[in-house]
């Protein structure tokens, strides 16, 4: 079994710098957990209107709802077989915010169906997004957010490009610093920027079977459709 992110790259993994290739080697087949620390150089907002929506995200650790600079973070990659016998890594990320820690969570599955990851965003995983992955010329990670879909109980919508919100995320290796460089923007075709982060961080690979999954870490609940 390979990586769910070497698996959707393909061939184009091995194009990955090495240390990028390492964190998304992160699985059940390598048996290494990979844990980020690190400071987010700035972390920003659109326009005052979007605050509402980012506050109530934030509730279910969905984005996050604080703006600021020099943040101090870690991010968790670790890989289990979730409540449907998928393998799963979490992407959770928790910012040392003054006062109040915020965390982002997702965690990520590779669906035959869609024939992508398929990212489950929030503490319910009611929010699913395909996420398409290349690397560009300096062998970093490119990943682009596709559909997005709601789920809660019955209900099962696409959710309109109109109010969606199109990520685009890079992670790449510095070498000269030593270290990971992450950058995220997250915008709307009609209303323009919404929110985003840049900063970098170094990683320590663990044993994933010894590590296992921390209390928190895993998601409330855990939705079956992609």
């Amino acid at each position: 079994m390979t990586s769910i992110f070497r698996r959707v790259l393909g061939a184009d993994f091995d194009r990955l710098h090495p240390q990028v290739r390492r964190r998304f080697s992160v699985g059940l087949d390598s048996g290494e957990a990979c844990i980020g620390r690190g400071t987010m150089d700035r972390i920003w907002h659109g326009r005052s209107f979007v605050r509402p929506f980012l506050a109530l995200g934030g509730s279910r650790n969905i984005l996050v709802p604080q703006a600021g600079r020099n943040v101090p973070f870690v991010i968790e990659n670790v890989p289990y077989t979730d409540s449907f016998g998928r393998e799963t890594v979490t992407f959770v990320r928790t910012f040392a915010f003054p006062g109040r820690p915020r965390r982002f969570d997702a965690t990520m599955v590779y669906s035959p169906e869609r024939g992508c990851v398929v990212d489950y965003l929030g503490t319910h995983q009611h929010l699913a997004t395909d996420l398409h992955f290349t690397v560009d010329d300096s062998g970093a990670l490119v990943i682009r957010s596709g559909e997005h879909r709601f789920r809660e109980g019955p209900v099962d919508v696409r959710v309109p490009d109109l109010i969606g919100g199109d990520a685009v995320v890079r992670e790449s290796y510095d070498d000269a610093a030593g270290c990971f460089r992450i950058q995220v923007r997250v915008g709307n075709r009609r209303f323009g920027p919404l929110f985003g982060y840049e900063g970098s961080f170094s990683a320590e690979f663990v044993n994933a079977t010894e590590r296992g999954v921390r209390a928190g870490l895993r998601p409330v609940r855990e939705e079956a459709r992609a």
